[in-house]
Order: C-alpha cells, then sequence, then structure tokens
C-alpha cells in the first residue's frame, strides 16, 4: 500500500512538473503556432478505415484483429483536463498463430522511409513506424503518408538523444508527451504505443514503467534484431540471414517483433525487406501491426 501511495505522489508530481513545463514551452510558441495553424488542419488526413480511434473511456481498445492500428484523439494533458481516464483497463494480449511485427524506429526520413513505403505498398502489408518528434518536424508529409497507408505508428521521443532522455523519468515523459502533441499536429491523432531509445531493459530504471503505465502507454521492445544499428553494419543478404536465424526458433506467444530503422543511412534495410517478409511468409507468419494488445517480447 506504501509503495502504490508512494507512485501515485510521483506520477502526480511529475504531472505538474511536466505540465508546467510544456505549458511554458507551448506558450512560447503560440504566436508563431496561430499563424499557420488554419494551413496546418486543412492538412490533417481523414482518419484510414481500418484505423481505430479509441473512445473517451478506451471501451473500444480490446480488438481482435492484428492489423488495424490504434490512436487517441486526446493526448495525455488533454485527458488529464478532461477528468477522462489516462490508464488502460486490462487488455489480453493477441496470441492466436504467428505473427510477424516488422517495426522501423528513428524516422520518419525523406529517403529510405518511402522506399520502405512502397514495397510495404507492393506486398499489401502493414507495419509499425516508431517516429522521432525532431524527424516529423522535418518530414510531416512523410508521417501523413505513413498514417494514410494504414500503418501504425509509435512514439519514440524526441531526439532520441541518451543523455536529455534518462536523466530522469520527468525529462523522459516531457520528450514523450511533446513528441505526441507534434504528431497529433501532423495526422490529428497520436499514438498509445511507445519503444524506448535504446530499449526499456538497458535504459529504464524501476520507476520508469508504473509512470507510463499510469500515463496510458505500452512500451514494445523487439525479439528480432536485423543488427541494422550496429557496428557491424550488414549488407542486405546478411540481414536477412540475421532475421532468418532469430525466427528459426519458437517466439513467446508465436510473435516476432523485428527491429529494423528508417532513416537516410539504412539503406541495406530497405533492400533486404523484400527478402524478410519471403522469409517470413515461407515459415508460416502473418503480419500484424502493434497496438496495446501486442504481447511483449520475452
Amino acid at each position: 500500500m506504501r509503495i502504490k501511495i508512494l507512485m501515485i505522489g510521483i506520477f502526480i508530481l511529475t504531472m505538474l512538473l511536466v505540465g508546467c513545463g510544456d505549458e511554458e514551452k507551448n506558450s512560447d510558441k503560440e504566436t508563431e503556432k496561430n499563424s499557420t495553424k488554419t494551413e496546418e488542419v486543412a492538412k490533417i488526413p481523414s482518419v484510414p478505415t481500418d484505423d481505430v480511434i479509441v473512445d473517451d473511456n478506451f471501451s473500444n481498445l480490446q480488438l481482435s484483429e492484428v492489423n488495424k492500428p490504434v490512436f487517441d484523439r486526446h493526448t495525455i494533458w488533454e485527458r488529464q483536463e478532461a477528468g477522462l481516464p489516462m490508464e488502460l483497463p486490462p487488455i489480453t494480449e493477441y496470441t492466436q498463430g504467428k505473427v510477424a511485427y516488422l517495426t522501423f524506429d528513428d524516422g520518419p526520413d525523406d529517403k529510405v522511409t518511402p522506399i520502405i513505403l512502397d514495397i510495404l505498398k507492393n506486398y499489401g502489408i502493414k507495419a509499425t513506424f516508431y517516429v522521432c518528434g525532431n524527424m516529423v518536424e522535418t518530414y510531416p508529409n512523410v508521417l501523413r503518408r505513413i498514417y494514410e497507408e494504414g500503418h501504425a505508428i509509435g512514439n519514440h521521443s524526441y531526439n532520441h538523444v541518451y543523455k536529455e532522455l534518462y536523466p530522469s523519468t520527468d525529462n523522459f515523459l516531457k520528450q514523450i508527451s511533446y513528441t505526441d502533441e507534434i504528431i497529433k499536429e501532423v495526422i490529428g491523432v497520436r499514438p498509445l504505443i511507445i519503444r524506448t531509445p535504446g530499449g526499456r531493459a538497458g535504459m529504464w530504471t524501476p520507476d520508469y514503467e508504473p509512470l507510463m503505465t499510469a500515463c496510458g502507454y505500452v512500451e514494445h521492445d523487439w525479439n528480432v534484431s536485423s543488427e541494422d544499428a550496429t557496428s557491424k553494419k550488414p549488407n542486405p543478404q546478411e540481414i536477412i540471414q540475421l532475421i532468418d536465424q532469430q525466427t528459426n526458433k519458437e517466439l513467446k506467444d508465436g510473435a516476432a517483433i523485428i527491429l529494423m530503422h528508417s532513416t537516410a543511412q539504412k539503406a541495406n534495410t530497405a533492400a533486404a525487406l523484400p527478402g524478410i517478409i519471403k522469409v517470413l511468409v515461407d515459415k508460416g507468419y502473418n503480419f500484424g501491426v502493434v497496438t496495446p494488445m501486442t504481447p511483449q517480447p520475452w
């Protein structure tokens, strides 16, 4: 009970600190935003047919399909102000059959991400893009395309800079919530899913997960890696082989959550993607997008 009370106290304190910080930041930018507000609203795309927009109470969050992206019309601060639930209700994870989740971090960019989107469109496959706020600011039209073509979008922090993200939960939440606002300005909704830069296992201390849960975020790391962001710098065939090897074993809940990246330096990843898809299809995998009901990789 004492631990629970302490966590609630930490959460409330963090909310107050972050709320004040964001209010100052937003007020500084208000004049600039107002001048382009009409133009930005006009650019917000309509909701793709297969997307699920959660209702105020998250009552439509339990899904039976793995290829429907999930978004929220409210940011966490809008939910707080309106007195709406912030923490998600209990969710049953999807564990039916073998599902491959193609995930791409660090984008969007205007070179490799469009190539990846072209390939996915050609194969009729939906993927998940964990985007950074600063990249969305630079390439908003690419994010719109990701959204319009029915892919899932996750929050991958604002700038991916470890020394700015991990001094405290306060720093981390500020970047996540600010990136939500940036995403919502572009597509009209924000994600419920996040991915921790560097991975939760290596970066989070025990106080991160309770706070993220209290704010309604679901974090997913990965259990299959392309190693395209390592010093190995694998070529396309090596990337295919790495994913082939890692999916030879039985994975938890049949879920292959595959880590890849979609930035200008990852042309090898795009080149490997058709081969990756073939390997997975040959092994009997279906394809899904990450949502709150996606199983954890471990």
